[in-house]
């Protein structure tokens, strides 16, 4: 302390400023209130338009008729009937997807023989629309759920094999190599050095996965489905009855930020050593 308040009146005697820190390392800074507030003006100022008449109700209903809306699915069991549906198809699809995406995408990022074998399919069947592969998959296994099971577990496999590849991939080396240096088994480099450092990559594939997941069960739902939040907005469209139109729209709007949101909490659950 003695040695900074010297340096300190040195620099003052000199005419010399201290340098300010600028060793932030681009850390973001929490504003909790702007996002609420700019999610309020979007809406004030929408629902001023449709109450100006700026907006026709037939195209784009207000605010206020889309919250009517849901509060009247809710009231007569249309909104659980229609949500429970469909994470009936996410959630077995987006586990069963993930899950065998995990084991191909790290076995491709660990051992060399997996990663020449695989890569060259996950490269070629990838880029195929999963959807498109719906009228295939209801003549294999019926018209009923596991062909729209089967469609969001194949659209999850592939983003979370190529995330998991490449979260490995991108791993230091010469971390790897200080610990193959120290004689550490191959299991320890994997436990302790490949996975802790993939593992942000691994997390952020499972967003997309999940989004992903989201985007293929309202597809396949509007393709062959009585019941579900894509089989509902489809028939409120036919209809022209956009009010439930918007509120089938909002309701997957609050749906993926709730996968979001637990996302999120896994990820600062598992990567607070960061």
């Amino acid at each position: 302390m003695s040695d900074q308040r010297s340096e300190q009146r040195s620099d003052q005697r000199s005419g010399r400023r201290p340098v300010p820190f600028r060793g932030g390392g681009f850390n973001p800074v929490p504003r909790r209130l702007l996002p609420w507030l700019v999610f309020v003006l979007l809406i004030a100022a929408w629902q001023a338009a449709s109450s100006a008449s700026l907006l026709p109700a037939l195209f784009m209903p207000s605010p206020a008729a889309i919250v009517n809306a849901l509060i009247e699915l809710w009231l007569n069991g249309t909104l659980v009937e229609h949500v429970s549906a469909s994470l009936k198809r996410i959630i077995p699809g987006w586990i069963i997807g993930t899950g065998a995406g995990l084991a191909v995408g790290l076995a491709m990022g660990i051992f060399s023989a997996a990663r020449a074998a695989g890569l060259p399919i996950v490269s070629a069947l990838f880029p195929i629309p999963k959807i498109a592969l719906l009228p295939l998959l209801i003549l294999w296994f019926g018209i009923g759920e596991p062909s729209k099971v089967v469609t969001i577990a194949l659209g999850v496999f592939f983003p979370t094999v190529i995330s998991a590849y490449s979260a490995c991939d991108s791993v230091p080396r010469n971390l790897i190599r200080m610990g193959q240096s120290f004689g550490l088994p191959a299991t320890d480099i994997v436990r302790k050095i490949i996975l802790p450092g993939a593992m942000p990559g691994i997390l952020a594939g499972f967003r997309i996965s999940a989004s992903v997941a989201l985007l293929l069960v309202v597809a396949a739902e509007m393709i062959g489905a009585q019941y579900g939040i894509g089989a509902f907005v489809l028939q409120a469209g036919n209809l022209m009855q956009t009010d439930q139109l918007m509120a089938g729209v909002v309701l997957l709007s609050v749906l993926g930020l709730l996968i979001a949101w637990g996302l999120g909490m896994v990820e600062r659950s598992v990567l607070r050593w960061r």
